[in-house]
């Protein structure tokens, strides 16, 4: 029998505050659920704007702490309540370290358990993408979570992380973003695409949509979307312009059908690439 689990993204436009924002996900968490999904992943900073558009230190009143914190106990009462694992990226400030900033992602199990977190670990810093203003590199590595639904682990960008993500095991990797027009849209269906090929697993991917005009005029274009271990689209890519709960079945057999005929593990040469590591 085959091993199915239906996942669910949400590409959301921004309300114009927390609460209302936090409200929404809440809402389209419990329309998920009603459809059957049994893992549900947030956009990138769910809560607020993709306020590195700009560099502001009034966004930093967004940060709370993790897990300790107000959003990741309500969410946690969520996954209870609806049975469903829900990955939950959030702007966290470090609970031992006040001013140290983390672009992070919670992991909470179907039962409302806290799992775990990543902090994002990649930072960049470029026009439209001030992020190094806000966040610290993230510290805790590339961890693969045992959720209800299977082995998820989260990421974006470097093959190295997407890479390190399989080797640890993990069977859906979901990647949470804020993205606009222009050269990265048509990245976007190649990057992530790329890293489940490469790896053998399933990808989630999320990107808001909307312009967030309290932050600038960046035009996120959506097209969230799941791929499978073949570099296939599982069902459509979302709308380009429109707010989406985007709802697939994956067959995580596919996982095992992938690693056994395309043998990226077992033909790696860990010994050949000491260069990719040099300082």
């Amino acid at each position: 029998m085959a091993r199915i689990v239906r996942g669910a993204l949400l590409q959301a436009s921004w309300t114009g505050d927390k609460e209302s924002m936090i409200q929404k996900h809440e809402r389209y968490a419990h329309e998920a659920a009603k459809q059957g999904a049994q893992v549900m992943l947030f956009q990138e900073l769910f809560y607020g704007p993709y306020f590195c558009q700009v560099q502001d230190p009034k966004y930093f009143a967004y940060t709370e702490h993790i897990p300790n914190g107000a959003t990741t106990k309500r969410m946690q009462d969520l996954a209870k309540e609806l049975g469903m694992v829900l990955i939950v990226p959030m702007y966290e400030e470090d609970e031992k370290t006040p001013g140290v900033y983390y672009n992070t992602a919670a992991v909470i199990d179907a039962d409302g358990r806290y799992l775990g977190k990543y902090r994002k670990t990649h930072i960049p810093h470029v026009k439209g993408f001030w992020e190094k203003f806000y966040f610290r590199p993230g510290n805790l590595g590339y961890p693969v979570f045992e959720t209800a639904v299977g082995k998820v682990g989260v990421d974006r960008h470097f093959p190295e992380g997407a890479r390190a993500l399989g080797l640890n095991g993990a069977e859906i990797v979901f990647i949470p973003a804020a993205t606009s027009r222009g050269l990265s849209e048509y990245l976007w269906r190649i990057e992530q695409v790329s890293h489940a090929v490469a790896n053998g697993y399933f990808v989630g991917t999320i990107n808001r949509v909307g312009i967030e005009a309290e932050v600038g005029d960046d035009d996120f274009y959506g097209q969230s979307y799941f791929c499978d271990p073949r570099g296939q689209f599982v069902g459509a890519v979302g709308s380009p312009y429109d707010e989406e709960l985007i709802i697939r079945d994956l067959n995580l057999d596919l996982v095992t059908q992938v690693r056994q005929l395309w043998q990226f593990y077992r033909d790696r040469r860990p010994d050949a690439y000491g260069d990719l590591v040099a300082p």
